[in-house]
């Protein structure tokens, strides 16, 4: 892929960064380090400093442990210290807040179950509205509405319609935007926003583009910034870039100006996107910008953009922009920066970064261990990669999907089944939720080495786990089972994806939804 670094290269971009006269801040000393121990094997200073590191950083976690430990000990004391003075008056409303949630939960209870606590109602339905538990939160609504002292509040309601746009239930959100009106509450902009955000996460973008209409010319519910960010975000997601460049231009129509949320949504999914022209536009649009200010998250945006697709000298020109204009990098800046190093191979590189998280107290989180674990498995290092896996268990860290994906993939390439076996072992052993990625890796670690009844047997464990094998399972069993000279397995699985294309094709034509401005 060609280089895209027509304005980080030249100087546009540092004239744009002096426009915000900001502060320097430290030249980032790893993006031209040295190799660190022996030059004429760069892979031997990552083995070395990932020594040193992880052994730093398990000597910090520890430290933080023990001052949690105090500081858990200390409440412990302070807590048992009141309850041994709680009154009888206290234990008495503990005792109806507990007769409460049990009304809650059976929707059953006395004749005065109408003339119960308002803060204990309160803090269950807050609880559920949290855990985006719809069905649950909506009876809790019920039963407050039923109580004597309720009195309708729009920011309830705009909280509810907020969580069922997450949940994807749009229905349900214009059931409760209508029942808010009904009871005599007056929609604002912030309960026209909250609506538009659940038809527009559900994809269903005909809808939230009416509503926006609406809200224009409805009193008081003009579209704000907000309003807009969501629509932005939504149409990115399904690649609708010509309906992205049309909201932009309906704001400046509205007066209405991008902030930098705004323009870190637009840079994040242009450079996702690989659409590396449009993401450096409009970042130096944002720089020019007196009232919008670049943010680590910008930052990471842009690196991860460049990173990713292998522009490693433009990332690194990225970062040093960044550090002069004074946005100081965050823990996942550099995990960032490793996984770009890692997949590029600049294993020198990478430990000059794992050695400046060390000199400045940067302690590793899951993601930095599964950017190292993932490095040391292509690099085909085991021992490294399983001694950094016991590491990170040692430090409380849990494993997830990714971890275990590493390892498999890494198992497989060097044809290890037992250590693959292992590995579900573990998995058995624990908690971790699965995905159909995991499985994916599974049943391509098994097709390389030709054990085809694990392979088969993966789709049984799918099933146990609640995921579905998609296009790339089959695929995957399909390349397996040719490689192997099964052609007739081949050939059943390709009759599968044909009929799941169709299906699915068949589907998306009956639910075409396209947005349209009046």
């Amino acid at each position: 892929m060609a280089s895209s670094s027509c304005c980080f290269s030249g100087s546009s971009i540092s004239s744009a960064y002096h426009h915000h006269d900001r502060p320097p801040y430290m030249k980032p000393k790893f993006i031209q380090s040295q190799p660190i121990s022996n030059q004429n094997d760069p892979y031997s200073s990552l083995t070395s400093i990932t020594t040193t590191c992880t052994a730093k950083n398990s000597r910090n976690v520890r430290g933080e442990r023990d001052r949690e430990n105090l500081e858990r000990e200390s409440r412990e004391r302070k807590e048992e210290v009141n309850n041994k003075i709680a009154s009888k008056k206290a234990i008495s409303v503990i005792l109806r807040r507990e007769a409460t949630k049990a009304i809650i939960e059976k929707k059953k209870g006395p004749t005065n179950s109408k003339k119960l606590l308002p803060r204990t109602l309160l803090e269950a339905l807050h609880e559920r509205i949290s855990a985006l538990r719809w069905e649950s939160a909506l009876k809790v609504f019920e039963l407050l509405q039923e109580q004597l002292w309720y009195r309708p509040n729009p920011g309830i309601y705009i909280k509810l319609i907020v969580m069922l746009g997450k949940c994807k239930q749009p229905d349900k959100a214009q059931e409760l935007f209508q029942s808010m009106i009904d009871e005599g509450c007056m929609a604002n902009h912030e309960s026209y926003t909250a609506l538009v955000s659940a038809y527009s996460r559900t994809g269903l973008l005909h809808q939230a583009f009416s509503l926006l209409e609406q809200m224009k010319v409805t009193p008081g519910c003009k579209p704000d910034v907000f309003t807009y960010s969501i629509l932005i975000k939504s149409c990115l997601q399904v690649f609708a870039f010509d309906h992205v460049q049309t909201l932009l231009s309906d704001m400046a129509e509205q007066g209405v100006k991008p902030n930098t949320i705004t323009y870190n949504t637009l840079i994040d999914a242009y450079g996702k996107a690989g659409r590396f022209g449009e993401m450096e536009s409009t970042l130096m649009e944002m720089l020019l910008e007196q009232e919008c200010q670049p943010d680590v998250w910008t930052m990471n945006s842009t690196l991860r953009a460049f990173g990713g697709s292998g522009q490693i000298e433009t990332m690194e020109r990225c970062y040093e922009k960044f550090q002069s204009a004074g946005i100081r990098p965050s823990i996942k800046t550099f995990n960032i920066l490793l996984d770009s190093y890692g997949k590029a191979g600049s294993y020198e590189k990478m430990s000059a970064v794992m050695e400046y998280m060390q000199k400045y107290y940067f302690s590793w989180t899951i993601v930095t261990y599964n950017v190292v674990i993932d490095a040391f498995g292509r690099a085909g290092d085991l021992k490294q990669m399983e001694y950094l896996f016991r590491l990170m268990r040692s430090e409380r860290i849990k494993p997830n999907c990714v971890t275990l994906c590493s390892l498999v993939r890494s198992y497989g390439r060097a044809g290890a089944k037992e250590k693959i076996e292992g590995v579900i072992r573990f998995i058995e052993n624990s908690d971790i939720l699965l995905d159909t990625v995991f499985f994916n890796c599974l049943v391509d670690a098994y097709g390389r080495l030709g054990c085809l009844a694990e392979m088969r047997q993966v789709l049984e464990m799918m099933e146990k786990s609640g995921c579905k094998p998609g296009k790339v399972t089959y695929s995957t069993m399909i390349k397996a089972y040719t490689s192997n000279g099964v052609s007739s397995r081949a050939k059943e699985l390709q009759d599968i994806i044909g009929r799941q294309y169709v299906n699915r094709r068949d589907s998306k034509l009956s639910q075409i939804d396209e947005p349209h401005f009046h």
